[in-house]
């Protein structure tokens, strides 16, 4: 049992003041309003619900900054810096992954999020050839979720294909590749490696794209663990959205709706290439869009029509992807920019009701609880207790209350403001900073120190 009190907090039903959470076994189980601290509560400034990092690839954080250089292909693109990433993984050891993923998992919950949802399709050694273990790096994964107490929702990647047209798999992916049987081993040895985690932890599944996997390895993915959350990519560049096409006579979107049963526990990544009667389609489903601002950014993916699709009643949340950079707060204004930009106009997402940063920070919260499958995304009793407070007194914060607080926050204020943050009732961020900051760098370090430019 843990007791958090908070100056304001942004609770289910709006805001409120002088509250007291009462956490036990990882869910809040009883909030009370106007209320003093308790005597041992920890004290916090402003208290909001925690979000999931709804989509990652943790072994891309040690290639940040490393493609950044022109190639020699005239349009550098997102398919020269898939290029570039192959070369790099087929480097990385099983104890590489682990270091990696635990420093990338520290620097989320440092950031403000609870949770990551775990787009993992690093499977094999390379050259292709299985590990003994055949969820060896799975194992990795949770190895470094128990080490930093992150929430954590894996899930294993069906990758088949290099392309429609079912060609093989090149040097560089051949370590991601699967036949449905053998993913379906591959999912249970994941869900062993699991059973020691956290009751809050999650499995799901995810077939990587309609680039990658055939029309009868996306329904055995789908019908793999009909309960579990299911991710795939969709739509996040041109030249993907013209081969669906050209080989299955409809855009992504629109083949993926008429063809499989897309509803809440679906998460599409990216759908940055949509038209507006995909958008609409899609948020009518009740699945979440997952989306990735800094990396769409990055690669050049182009602009989700945010607009569109919350004035439909979509649900979206935001994740890291490449984690290039692990910042939520600029994960969100760079989402909210985007739609300024393309439309030249300002406050894009806001409502009659709901200040732009509200909006970002409660619909992401939301949304990206829904997309990993925790039963999160608010402060209310019996949820779990994923929380992140807000320090109030700096330059950004001080004396700014309820939206305004928020908006402060998301466009003038960033992470630095983070003061601590609670997965499943876990605290795991005092004063800013992971209780085990300084080892898990440590092995970050010697880790990319060896591979180097790789």
């Amino acid at each position: 049992m843990s007791v958090i009190w908070a100056a304001q907090a942004m609770l289910a039903d709006g805001w409120a003041e002088n509250v007291t959470v009462t956490v036990g076994e990882g869910r809040i189980s009883h909030l009370a309003t106007g209320t003093p601290a308790p005597v041992g509560a920890t004290r916090t400034d402003i208290l909001l619900p925690a979000p999931t990092n709804l989509h990652s690839h943790a072994f891309q954080r040690a290639m940040a900054g490393l493609t950044e250089r022109r190639g020699p292909d005239p349009q550098d693109s997102f398919w020269t810096w898939r290029q570039l990433m192959y070369r790099f993984l087929d480097q990385l050891t099983p104890e590489d992954v682990q270091a990696i993923t635990a420093f990338v998992q520290m620097e989320m919950l440092e950031a403000g999020y609870a949770a990551v949802a775990e787009f993992h399709y690093l499977h094999h050694q390379p050259g292709g050839a299985p590990y003994d273990d055949l969820a060896e790096l799975s194992t990795r994964i949770a190895a470094a979720a128990a080490d930093t107490g992150i929430g954590l929702t894996l899930l294993p990647v069906l990758y088949q294909y290099g392309g429609c047209d079912q060609r093989a798999l090149g040097p560089g992916q051949i370590r991601f590749g699967n036949d449905p049987d053998r993913f379906a081993r591959l999912v249970d040895a994941a869900d062993r490696a699991l059973a020691p985690l956290p009751a809050d932890t999650v499995l799901g599944v995810a077939p990587h794209s309609l680039r990658a996997v055939s029309v009868a390895g996306l329904h055995a993915a789908i019908t793999l663990r009909p309960n579990a959350p299911l991710h795939m990519h969709l739509a996040e560049q041109g030249a993907e959205v013209d081969e669906v096409l050209a080989h299955r006579g409809a855009r992504p979107v629109d083949w993926l709706l008429a063809n499989t049963p897309v509803d809440d526990r679906w998460c599409l990544i990216h759908c940055t290439q949509m038209t507006r009667s995909e958008t609409l389609g899609l948020a009518a489903t009740g699945a979440v869009a997952g989306l990735c601002p800094i990396t769409e950014s990055s690669l050049g993916d182009g602009i989700f029509d945010g607009v569109a699709y919350l004035g439909a009643g979509g649900r979206w949340g935001v994740g890291s992807d490449s984690n290039i950079r692990i910042a939520l707060a600029e994960e969100l204004r760079t989402l909210d920019y985007s739609q300024r930009l393309r439309d030249r106009s300002r406050a894009a997402l806001a409502t009659a009701d709901r200040s732009t940063g509200r909006v970002l920070v409660q619909d992401a919260a939301q949304g990206s609880a829904q997309a990993a499958g925790r039963d999160a995304g608010t402060i209310a009793a019996g949820k779990l207790a994923d929380l992140v407070a807000l320090s109030g007194t700096g330059p950004d914060l001080s004396g700014r209350r309820g939206d305004s607080a928020l908006d402060c926050y998301v466009f003038a204020g960033d992470d630095r403001l983070i003061t601590d943050v609670w997965s499943a009732g876990r605290h795991l961020v005092s004063g800013g900073r992971h209780a085990r900051h300084d080892a898990i760098t440590r092995a970050y370090i010697a880790t990319v120190s060896r591979l180097g430019g790789a």
